[in-house]
């Protein structure tokens, strides 16, 4: 068996090294790590972040486990990559998936590092491009996300610490979100991309801006190229852009 060796057994890592801890799912990782190309200020390969990417796709799905106390739960196989990431010397580690930080108290407690929060980037994100759009007072954030997503109610504490207040679209959009998520994304099936664009539509009447809170829903919106709608806030590209400034840089 071939031992992997620390990142910080010599000094070819002049910066920060990011861990990522991937396969949630495979397509969020890919798209993690090109839009963190994208937005890194650089001219030339050194100039970009190091990373140590762990694509861990057989790991057990989350929101099955958050919606199911007898479904596998994916808490110690994260926890577990998340000691790899730290045995191999990484300096902070990033989860492109949303629903996966309700297992972040078992995450931290396998690492010594600091796991950066894709939740506090995107609300943060979030009430940023309200407040452009609503006033100073706009805090409606609209959230699409995952089942699990919303039954562990991670965003809404961290909007709630925020000051903001969180919407969700009704049962039937959420239904549809759901089949987005996972018959068309996950699935590598037909998306329906403007049953999607009718629940942002309808989500948005309540609110002041939208999240996109499922990285497969980030696929879509690379894929669309929705990135110059201000009403919409995608949860890769907060993250990156928060990875960008934790490893001291500025992005694009």
């Amino acid at each position: 068996m071939t031992t992997l060796l620390p990142v910080r057994e010599d000094d070819a890592y002049p910066g920060p090294v990011v861990g990522v801890i991937g396969g949630n799912g495979p397509a969020a990782t890919a798209l993690f790590q090109d839009v963190l190309v994208k937005l890194t200020p650089a001219s030339r390969d050194q100039d970009h972040l190091d990373l140590v990417v762990l694509v861990h796709s057989t790991q057990p799905d989350r929101t099955a486990r958050i919606l199911s106390a007898d479904a596998p739960d994916p808490g110690p196989v994260l926890a577990r990559d998340a000691a790899r990431l730290d045995a191999l010397g990484t300096d902070f580690i990033v989860l492109p998936c949303n629903t996966a930080y309700h297992f972040l108290p078992q995450i931290q407690a396998a690492t010594s590092q600091e796991v950066l929060s894709i939740l506090d980037a995107t609300a943060r994100a979030a009430l940023t491009a309200a407040a452009r759009s609503a006033g100073a007072d706009g805090s409606r954030v609209g959230l699409l996300v995952t089942d699990g997503t919303r039954t562990a109610g991670v965003y809404e504490k961290v909007l709630d610490s925020l000051g903001a207040r969180s919407v969700y679209p009704d049962e039937n959009d959420q239904s549809l979100t759901m089949s987005v998520i996972y018959d068309g994304v996950k699935a590598g099936g037909p998306v329906d991309v403007a049953g999607l664009e009718g629940v942002i539509e309808r989500l948005r009447e309540r609110s002041d801006v939208v999240v996109l809170g499922c990285t497969e829903l980030s696929v879509i919106h690379a894929t669309q190229g929705w990135s110059s709608r201000g009403e919409l806030v995608d949860s890769i590209e907060s993250l990156a852009r928060a990875t960008i400034r934790r490893a001291g840089r500025e992005p694009r």
